[in-house]
């Protein structure tokens, strides 16, 4: 009977050692978006969030300038769902990342003006969305997820 119930305990560890620890609920946003200096080298460093990566390659994506990103400021929010949500003065677009084995992997790329980069933008979190805010004076506004824009209900 001692052996039976020291064989029970030792099949109930093994069994709880094996499944998969999920810790949740989780919140991964960012409380506000992360303004960084790209370096002579392409770089951004988020020491807040010990986060730094290689920017070279979105701001030649984005403006076909090897050199695009000198002298530039990246802004960097991360949202609930664990996105990154990326974007620059002068461009066109919202680029939304997710990590992948110690990388980002573009996931998709919000087009918020097809006719001149965006002056100004700046992010915010208005749960469940990343706000946009851009233009003279913050004029314009749009709410983001990482699936694109969504259009504000009717009232």
């Amino acid at each position: 009977m001692k052996t039976l119930k020291l064989l029970l305990v030792a099949s109930l560890l093994f069994i709880s050692a094996c499944s998969t620890l999920i810790l949740k609920p989780a919140n991964f946003a960012w409380p506000v978006e992360s303004v960084l200096n790209v370096d002579n080298n392409g770089k951004v460093d988020i020491k807040r969030y010990s986060i730094d990566f290689d920017a070279r390659e979105l701001f030649l994506k984005e403006t076909g300038d090897s050199l695009g990103y000198q002298n530039q400021q990246l802004r960097v929010i991360r949202n609930a769902n664990g996105y990154y949500f990326m974007v620059a003065k002068n461009f066109k677009n919202v680029y939304v990342f997710n990590v992948e084995e110690g990388t980002f992997r573009l996931e998709k790329k919000i087009e918020i003006s097809d006719k001149v980069g965006i002056l100004n933008p700046a992010f915010n979190q208005r749960p469940p969305y990343i706000e946009l805010v851009y233009g003279e004076n913050g004029a314009n506004k749009v709410n983001l997820t990482e699936k694109g824009i969504v259009k504000e209900e009717a009232k």
